[in-house]
């Protein structure tokens, strides 16, 4: 595989495995919570993000976009996508500071040490790593991503193995299951979107480094990796039900039964998941207000990171509330404008091909 549609890969994969998804919350709450049946919800959703995120490079590579604000004004039109760049800005703000307010609570809660600390280890790394814009970005997802995704399938397949004699029906049975949406399917939809608004974000920034086949292939590529580690953690999750509906950080349950080095080893799957997210967030926002404001990109960097401080230090779970469904909502929006810009094309394209064909038979004939 090339190197650039392996870059392509990892992106796609740093900015949707985040917090939620290495903490296995999300998977509780949109597919684990339907029981074994919401494996197939896992799998759908895999399929969708390497469907929609090898259409978001088709796109993005077909209209030659190299930002996440020329996507928006591709699929909106100017006037509506100021509204919905304004929206996304504030979101990525927002995420910032939730990313930083975990990184405390994972210092805090499960390492012993304060919340300061592990706010200001994920603030300095964020600096470091942006530090080169783009390039610093691709970089640190080329360097962090790997270890990531290795690390979480290695602990997250172990506990499914060793779980698999348990029956999914006994672990979790039907009368404690809750599922968050009506079915399975809706779920690996609402799911995909949900992450969706970051992924763009980060996608459209390798269109400048990327030819259109190594773009399409690696967003393929990746949404394909995400649906096979979203399973695997799946099966890993499913035999601890319904005793992980009470955590906040499931897969820690399940890592910590396995034992406590493994346990270790997923909180630093977990602060990964935290930093890649942050440094998403940070360079969506920090380009985005260096093109508003006329500073440099330096510049607005620093001050980015800093005006994040104050809100860092509130509660995680109260901005994850906040957040988080702002950013599916979005989501949605983003995915409808796509899906109905590219059926608008092939239709467009298609009538004049059609067009054409008959404008040669009428001159023949």
């Amino acid at each position: 595989m090339k190197r650039n549609t392996l870059a392509v890969a990892w992106g796609y994969m740093g900015a949707v495995i985040g917090a939620g998804f290495a903490s296995g919350q999300e998977l509780v709450q949109f597919f684990v919570s339907f029981g074994s049946s919401g494996s197939r919800g896992v799998i759908l959703a895999g399929l969708l993000f390497a469907m929609f995120g090898g259409l978001l490079l088709f796109w993005v590579h077909t209209h030659q976009l190299d930002n996440y604000q020329s996507v928006l004004k591709s699929l909106f039109g100017q006037r509506y996508s100021a509204i919905i760049d304004s929206s996304l800005a504030v979101f990525l703000f927002l995420g910032i500071c939730t990313m930083f307010a975990a990184s405390g609570a994972v210092f805090y809660e499960h390492i012993n040490q304060s919340k300061t600390t592990g706010i200001m280890l994920a603030y300095f790394c964020v600096l470091i790593f942006l530090f080169t814009g783009r390039r610093g970005m691709v970089k640190s997802y080329n360097l962090l991503v790997p270890i990531k995704f290795l690390l979480l399938l290695t602990v997250a397949g172990y506990a499914a193995i060793i779980g698999g004699g348990v029956s999914p029906s006994s672990a979790a049975p039907g009368h404690l299951i809750i599922p968050s949406v009506g079915n399975w399917a809706l779920a690996s939809v609402l799911y995909v979107a949900y992450n969706f608004s970051l992924a763009m974000v980060v996608l459209a920034e390798y269109q400048s480094i990327t030819n259109f086949r190594e773009g399409v292939r690696g967003a393929f590529i990746g949404g394909l990796m995400l649906g096979m580690v979203a399973l695997v953690c799946h099966y890993a999750l499913l035999p601890n039900m319904p005793e992980i509906i009470n955590y906040e950080i499931p897969m820690l349950y399940v890592a910590g039964a396995i034992s406590p080095l493994a346990k270790a080893v997923y909180m630093a799957v977990l602060w990964i998941g935290i930093l890649t997210t942050a440094i998403a967030n940070t360079y969506g926002f920090v380009q985005r207000f260096s093109d508003f404001s006329g500073l440099g990109y330096n510049w607005c960097l620093i001050i980015t990171v800093t005006m994040t401080l104050p809100l860092a230090f509130k509660s995680f779970a109260s901005l994850v509330g906040t957040v988080y469904p702002l950013f599916g909502l979005l989501g949605i929006v983003i995915l409808a404008a796509l899906t109905w810009k590219l059926i608008v094309n092939s239709f467009k394209a298609l009538s004049n091909s059609a067009y054409r064909i008959m404008a040669r038979l009428y001159k023949g004939g």
